[in-house]
């Protein structure tokens, strides 16, 4: 009973085994799949992976590193798909200020347009946060995203950063770094983390746990990242699983 809260199954790296690896995630016991929209042109074929299969759902939203590419009439497109029955959440959204692919400035107006569009639509917003932390609190203080909430995806900054997102009714989303010898600051915070705001993803094909790393990253290894994080908080496979799919479905009504 795992879910995987963040993956991009319908990225080109699947193309020529997307189905064996959504009966592989099955087979690790994947029971539901969050897949994330991130762009015009992912966001059709996130939809439609949703579509076809009756345990997986999808977001949508503009990446901050694909921020610069938001034209008029997008957020208007966004709102009419986010009515669609397996839309869930807002997302990814945020800032990213380690790829530099689109202006700060640019990054910040997407960013708020979203929140506000999470906000007018009632769904949870999902965050993508790299070397952002200062702003990205700061503009979802300043858009008041307490009000739908949602994941802090892959998150990777400090107990102090994290407890301001709890603070404002967000769930904290940790991946394969949680897997990694030396990290050392996302293991600490998914120790304070409280067990039922907690979550779990692989962000696939990215960011491969631990004994994996280095190859394409899958769904079925959110698995690994159950084992890790039921280590760290120092309870069983079992309980971990249910507590985090327990919040994954209370969160975005996986239903």
């Amino acid at each position: 009973m795992l879910t995987d809260t963040h993956t991009h199954l319908n990225a080109e790296q699947f193309d020529e085994d997307r189905e064996a690896a959504i009966r592989r995630a099955q087979e690790a016991g994947v029971t539901r799949i969050v897949n994330i929209g991130i762009n015009r042109e992912h966001i059709p074929s996130s939809i439609e992976l949703a579509e076809r299969y009756d345990f997986i759902w999808s977001t949508v939203g503009w990446h901050p590193q694909d921020a610069v590419t938001m034209q008029p009439g997008d957020i208007e497109w966004l709102e009419e798909l986010s009515r669609h029955p397996k839309v869930v959440a807002i997302g990814e959204i945020g800032l990213d200020y380690y790829w530099d692919t689109s202006p700060k400035d640019v990054q910040h107006r997407v960013f708020r347009e979203q929140i506000r569009l999470a906000r007018k639509v009632g769904l949870p917003i999902v965050i993508h946060n790299r070397d952002a932390h200062h702003d990205v609190l700061t503009i979802l203080k300043e858009e008041k995203a307490a009000e739908v909430g949602g994941i802090m995806h892959c998150f990777s900054g400090s107990w102090e950063t994290a407890k301001q997102c709890l603070d404002m009714n967000f769930y904290i989303s940790f991946g394969g770094p949680v897997t990694f010898k030396n990290a050392k600051q996302p293991k600490e915070v998914l120790q304070q983390v409280p067990l039922d705001r907690l979550l779990i993803e692989t962000d696939s094909p990215y960011l491969t746990p631990h004994p994996h790393r280095g190859k394409r990253n899958e769904t079925a290894y959110v698995r690994l990242v159950a084992e890790a994080a039921a280590e760290l908080k120092g309870i069983t496979f079992e309980e971990l699983a249910r507590a985090t799919t327990d919040n994954a479905i209370r969160l975005l009504k996986l239903t």
